[in-house]
């Protein structure tokens, strides 16, 4: 093992000086991740908070307590911003300029409509450009018009039962008694990446291939060099060899791993999740890397071949793992060979962790850890070729 870190160290010490090595490892993943987040960010046209505008046309304590109870009290979660506008035209001009996401009209008469049972409505004014936050507006109206549906309901059956209670004070009653509406995030439930973090991760992981690469085509170099005569000469095992050249590779892959995630924290805002858990599928992740490339490597003649080998393995893994896209939400068959790329199990390890604990972690760090042993395996048994007895 002390051999193996000798020889780990030396090669770590070269490729210090190699400038290819930083722009694989960590320029060209950052620089993507930022740009695919400032590009595709927000192709949704949402954002975390939505902005309604509302309309108070009626006046009456229908569209008051539309207002004041259920917008407002969802806007108390910080996932709303309520604006209040003068007129209907002014409302659809921030919907059409995008300074509104959505907007809610509450038409004159809508208080007298409801209290003599005649048909009336809400109407949501949405922006086309933001499909999720109008469904969102559209929910909170529904969800109001369904409360005022059930209180009618409620004085409807107590009136006919014969009770002598006056219907506004039934009303009153059964109004009190419904549930409020509000807006919260439930992470737990939801499972899934912001657009900066899922754009950083998968740009870390596509990039961490080619990074890994640089340490297990060292062996390649060593051939082609002359330099492997002299390591085969001297009192260290075959073994210990390769060792040290697999141990290059995960160094190198851990250290851009980590550089990544903070740089994108820093300057992105991604949100990684639990150190413990994102350590876990680092260093898994790095393993399955290492091993794919170092058997592709294993079964090229030079470091150059196998420099194209590598780099077309890595986008196919890529591509199919959900790098740049999510592909496992395609389904069918594609979906189920999505599983053999290990980025696919990296990112769905990092979403599980945003919506729970370290040990949610654990399915994809087992896959990728599998995949590792056997592409480890794999390639320790095909470098036999390559380094001699």
């Amino acid at each position: 093992m002390r051999h193996a870190l000798l020889i780990a160290a030396r090669d770590l010490r070269e490729r210090a000086r190699d400038r290819t090595a930083y722009v694989l490892a960590l320029v060209l993943p950052l620089g993507l991740a930022g740009i695919f987040t400032l590009i595709l960010g927000n192709v949704g046209g949402d954002s975390q908070l939505f902005r309604y505008a509302v309309v108070d046309s009626d006046r009456g304590a229908v569209a008051r307590t539309f207002t004041e109870e259920v917008l407002r009290g969802a806007a108390s979660s910080g996932a709303i911003e309520i604006r209040a506008a003068a007129s209907e035209q002014e409302a659809r001009s921030w919907v059409d300029k995008g300074e509104a996401t959505a907007a809610f009209l509450l038409p004159v008469g809508l208080t007298e409509d409801v209290l003599a049972g005649r048909a009336a409505r809400i109407e949501v004014v949405g922006d086309v450009d933001a499909p999720t936050g109008t469904q969102v507006a559209r929910s909170l109206a529904q969800s109001y018009t369904d409360r005022l549906t059930a209180v009618r309901q409620a004085v409807a059956a107590t009136v006919h039962s014969g009770l002598t209670t006056s219907p506004a004070e039934l009303a009153a009653e059964a109004a009190a008694a419904l549930p409020r509406v509000s807006v919260a995030e439930d992470t737990t439930l939801s499972r899934q990446l912001d657009a900066k973090t899922q754009y950083a991760a998968g740009m870390a992981v596509f990039f961490l291939f080619f990074a890994v690469q640089l340490g297990v085509t060292g062996l390649l170099e060593e051939r082609r060099l002359g330099t492997m005569a002299r390591l085969l000469a001297a009192p260290v095992r075959r073994s210990s060899i390769l060792l040290g050249k697999l141990l290059t590779s995960v160094a190198i892959g851990v250290l851009s791993m980590t550089v990544l995630i903070v740089a994108s924290s820093l300057l992105m805002g991604a949100r990684w999740g639990s150190p413990a858990g994102v350590a876990l599928l680092v260093l898994s992740g790095v393993l399955a890397a290492t091993g794919a490339m170092a058997v592709v490597a294993a079964l090229a003649k030079t470091a150059e071949q196998a420099g194209g080998w590598q780099a077309v393995t890595a986008i196919v893994l890529g591509s199919l793992g959900g790098a740049f896209f999510p592909v496992s939400q395609a389904g069918g068959l594609l979906e189920k060979l999505s599983l053999l790329a290990p980025h696919r199990w990296f990112l769905r390890g990092l979403a599980d962790l945003a919506g729970g604990d370290v040990a949610a972690v654990l399915p994809s760090v087992a896959a990728m850890t599998a995949f590792a042993a056997v592409t480890c395996t794999a390639a320790l048994l095909l470098f036999r070729k390559v380094v001699p007895s």
